[in-house]
């Protein structure tokens, strides 16, 4: 069993039921934190949560109105939640730039104002934001995407300069693709973007640009969320840590 380094913490995992979330919702669950499972699918995220001994907080998170007076007791926050649209600009249907924006970044945003008020009085916390490598470089057809990543990449700086006078960081983690359901199902949207066969995506598009040829693995990125959730990570803060197998060193 991994040291108990967060104990008597409550870590609040948006998208927590699948995926990175998941995937951050055990380890975190496994060094002691009580988990709050924030996902869509209601009943994927009760399972979760009674399987990890915590709670359930089904939710549409692109409802942003809804979050206007939200208050959140949460030690840890992770802004997981995602979706992907793959497009030209020339047909990116709006509605989707406005969800993506909405779901990646206004939402993000009014989560950190939720729980800043309750880290402060504790005089600690932990905001970790999963941006991308699409965070700090683009790609063609995912100008949704890239655009909230960006944002929420300057959302983490200014939340690490506002918090750090209340023992508050906030960091970034920037994966590569990710072996999750996202970027399955984005398999035949980058095929017809790109006018090649699904079966080539995955070599010529998602692994192109990295040096390490293969998909990331969602334990691999909640290791290093873990890390940041504890108490040795107090230093570290404003920061974007890459995990894209060499994307962003060209």
């Amino acid at each position: 069993m991994p040291e108990q380094t967060l104990a008597g913490k409550r870590a609040l995992i948006t998208g927590g039921a699948s995926g990175i979330g998941l995937a951050c919702a055990e380890a975190f669950a496994s060094r002691g934190a009580h988990v709050i499972i924030v996902d869509l699918n209601a009943d994927a995220a009760a399972e979760t949560a009674d399987r990890l001994g915590g709670e359930a907080w089904a939710v549409d998170l692109a409802d942003t109105a809804a979050l206007d007076d939200v208050r959140l007791d949460a030690d840890i926050l992770v802004n997981n939640a995602g979706v992907q649209r793959v497009a030209p600009i020339t047909d990116f249907v709006p509605d989707d730039f406005r969800l993506l924006l909405r779901l990646m970044l206004e939402a993000p945003f009014l989560l950190v104002r939720a729980a800043l008020p309750h880290m402060y009085d504790s005089g600690w916390g932990r905001v970790i934001n999963i941006s991308s490598a699409h965070g700090l470089r683009a790609s063609a057809y995912k100008s949704a995407y890239v655009s909230a990543k960006h944002g929420l990449e300057g959302l983490s700086k200014v939340t690490a300069l506002e918090g750090a006078a209340h023992g508050v960081t906030s960091n970034c983690i920037n994966p590569a693709y990710v072996r999750t359901p996202l970027v399955e199902k984005q398999i035949a949207d980058q095929a017809r973007a790109h006018g090649i066969d699904e079966s080539e995506v995955v070599e010529k598009i998602m692994l192109t640009e990295t040096a390490v040829k293969r998909l990331i693995e969602p334990d691999e990125v909640a290791s290093l969320a873990a890390w940041l959730a504890g108490p040795d990570a107090g230093m570290v803060t404003g920061a974007s840590y890459t995990m894209d197998g060499g994307w962003t060193a060209r």
